[in-house]
């Protein structure tokens, strides 16, 4: 039985897997951590092995926690995964980026495949069906584009996401709202198109904590799993049991 914790620039995700299916998963801040942890560990006593993947602050204090009950590993560009990775700059690769690889590697072997995670910020990867990871892209998230257009003018309000999805905006509101996810829409659809053109069989996975917002406005066939990162953590701990 595995633990998986994947600690992101806002909060922490854990999740209980068993024999490759995903029991149980736990969303908490930094601040809730320790009591979160003792709680799976009550009620999942299997747990043996566990894997750590940080974009965000982790404490060592939580680091030994961890060991105290667990066979540890700390993703990094050094650990075994599934996968061939041809990027150019493997010591600067995010974990995030490296489990949703692992994920697609696994899953869709011997395929061609795009994995968008909509996020903090946005990501492209590629992996080629010889299992070769090529890299991709990013580019600035939803809120991060909200932000940014309040911070850098004098007078456009600070707003969150809203749906539907409209084309033309009739008011300030209205107008920032348009611009902001038709482009990311747009922005989506364009990487989609320009990779099929070199990979017309090519699966798209669309993930992340915006996913829900844009998978039905996205005209794109795209598979929308909202836990492929953890299912490809959980595959690299596998992956480096033996």
């Amino acid at each position: 039985m595995n633990l998986i914790i994947d600690v992101g620039n806002t909060r922490i995700k854990l999740a209980v897997f068993n024999e490759g299916q995903l029991l149980h998963n736990f969303v908490c801040d930094a601040e809730d951590f320790t009591n979160t942890l003792n709680l799976i560990h009550r009620e999942y006593p299997g747990i043996t092995h566990c894997i750590l993947a940080s974009v965000g602050k982790f404490s060592e204090a939580n680091i030994s926690l961890l060991q105290q009950h667990y066979t540890v590993i700390k993703l990094d560009h050094k650990t075994k995964v599934p996968f061939k990775n041809n990027y150019g700059t493997a010591s600067t690769l995010g974990v995030d980026r490296i489990a949703l690889v692992s994920a697609a590697a696994v899953e869709f072997p011997k395929k061609n495949v795009l994995v968008i995670d909509a996020g903090s910020c946005i990501t492209y990867d590629l992996i080629t069906a010889n299992n070769t990871y090529l890299g991709g892209a990013i580019s600035p998230g939803i809120l991060m584009r909200y932000k940014a257009i309040h911070t850098f003018t004098a007078n456009l309000p600070l707003l969150e996401p809203k749906l539907p999805i409209i084309q033309t905006g009739n008011s300030t509101e209205s107008s920032i709202h348009s611009g902001i996810l038709q482009a990311v829409v747009f922005e989506i659809e364009g990487f989609v198109r320009t990779y099929k053109e070199k990979y017309p069989d090519l699966t798209v996975i669309l993930t992340g904590g915006d996913a829900h917002f844009l998978r039905d406005s996205l005209k794109s066939d795209i598979f929308a799993n909202s836990n492929f990162l953890l299912e490809g953590l959980n595959f690299i701990l596998e992956h480096n049991k033996h």
